[in-house]
């Protein structure tokens, strides 16, 4: 079965879209005595906020991610995969490069402590290079229910979404106006889960059966997102900005998924025409190599930031005008562009590593047939616990290396890996045909 070259662009144009804006909004400040700060662009020029319309596109991330999971989970049901061993695999291609990725900025981390790099400007490194780690985790368990999210699907269809929005609309009630302590974790299931559960119902044409659904999905989520940010409680920014409550991402919020339906009915309204472009050879050739690379660029993206950051920054060449002042913002073009260039040295020089990766991964996946799983469980969920930690702490919490989190992320993998590693060598391995579904 070919690859849906829509689905592809959905994720090539997220990571775009997350890695610019990131970049767009990231404030770097030298201090008099030669401290770098990055004060908060959506707090200190508010009218910023009303560009997070235009760059929250995660439920984009969620909506492809249900699409490719439920094909990817029901060929591997129908080829006698269990669950355990599809989860394996997918777990695996993330936690990889994750760990790699995280190995590397913790000996940086642990190198510049030892050298003596002031604890403050570890913590902001830190935090600079975790800050977009909550997707992981989230993505993670979602992933570890699809077995079950599929096949609620199966069994009511469109009715799904609707019933897990209105659950995580009372969530929210009793976060915002109850303040109810640690209920609104539910969210980050229930409101990201709507945009999942949404891809399983696009693939299988429940979404575009029906002319006016699209429209009306995206209307109606634009209609309830204005009200509930000019008559309910709620911000206009989809990301989230000091001091605000409630917010509308920690968890997220009635307005969230009010945009997380407004964008998968969008999504769908403009697929035709672009389905159309991407089958030109030339378009495609641009988008491909985007969507491949698109967990390196997500992960890496912030390095570029503290490169430009010790060139420019840290040496005083860089020319400061007042944050948020016309000459503040001719000067993100060429910030942009720099940092691109750089990313794009960083993508290079990972090549051999990537490729090194995706040998160990065949090599160690788990088998098709996996039964026995507890290792494969245990450190799945030592390792959203560990994601978890460092997206809410950073790398260099208080400037100190998060060795809990370190040590929870390393075991958990391992464990991982071990499982694929011993069905491997296991005789009489499955023979159960692989799905290498991209995550």
């Amino acid at each position: 079965m070919s690859r849906d070259r829509y689905v592809d662009f959905l994720r090539a144009w997220a990571i775009g879209l997350v890695v610019l804006g990131h970049w767009l909004i990231t404030v770097l400040v030298r201090e008099p005595d030669g401290r770098i700060v990055a004060p908060e662009l959506l707090a200190t020029v508010p009218w910023t906020q009303w560009l997070t319309l235009a760059f929250q596109i995660m439920p984009l991330f969620f909506l492809a991610g249900g699409h490719a999971a439920g094909g990817s989970w029901a060929r591997a049901r129908a080829g006698g995969t269990t669950a355990a061993g599809w989860l394996g695999r997918r777990a695996l291609r993330l936690l990889l490069p994750v760990g790699v990725y995280s190995g590397l900025v913790l000996l940086a981390v642990g190198v510049s402590a030892a050298a003596g790099v002031d604890a403050d400007t570890l913590a902001l490194v830190g935090w600079a290079m975790a800050m977009q780690f909550w997707f992981l985790p989230v993505y993670r368990l979602l992933s570890a229910l699809t077995p079950v999210m599929y096949a609620a699907h199966r069994r009511w269809g469109a009715g799904v979404p609707p019933a897990m929005g209105a659950a995580a609309l009372v969530v929210d009630v009793l976060v915002v106006r109850e303040h109810v302590p640690y209920v609104g974790l539910l969210d980050y299931l229930l409101v990201w889960g709507v945009a999942y559960q949404l891809g399983f119902c696009w693939r299988d044409g429940l979404l575009t059966g029906r002319r006016l659904l699209p429209p009306v999905m995206a209307a109606g989520g634009v209609a309830a997102f204005a009200a509930l940010v000019t008559l309910g409680p709620f911000p206009v920014s989809l990301i989230l900005v000091t001091g605000q409550h409630p917010g509308n991402t920690d968890p997220p919020s009635a307005a969230m998924l009010a945009w997380v339906v407004a964008q998968a009915g969008l999504c769908l309204l403009v697929a035709p025409p672009v389905r159309r472009l991407l089958e030109r050879e030339r378009v495609w050739r641009v988008v491909r190599p985007v969507g491949a690379a698109s967990m390196t660029l997500y992960l890496w993206h912030m390095l570029p930031v503290l490169v430009a950051a010790a060139a420019f920054y840290l040496t005083g060449l860089a020319p400061e005008p007042g944050v948020g002042s016309a000459a503040w913002w001719a000067l993100r073009l060429p910030w942009l562009l720099v940092l691109g260039v750089v990313l794009a040295g960083v993508v290079t020089a990972l090549g051999p590593l990537e490729r090194g990766l995706a040998v160990l991964y065949e090599r160690t996946s788990p088998d098709a047939g996996l039964r026995r799983a507890w290792p494969l469980w245990l450190g799945l969920a030592m390792t959203v616990a560990a994601l978890s930690r460092l997206a809410v702490r950073g790398f260099a919490p208080d400037g100190r290396l998060p060795l809990l989190p370190a040590a929870g992320l390393t075991l958990g993998t391992a464990l991982v890996l071990l499982t694929g590693w011993t069905a491997a060598r296991r005789p009489g391995r499955s023979a159960v045909p692989r799905v290498t579904d991209r995550v």
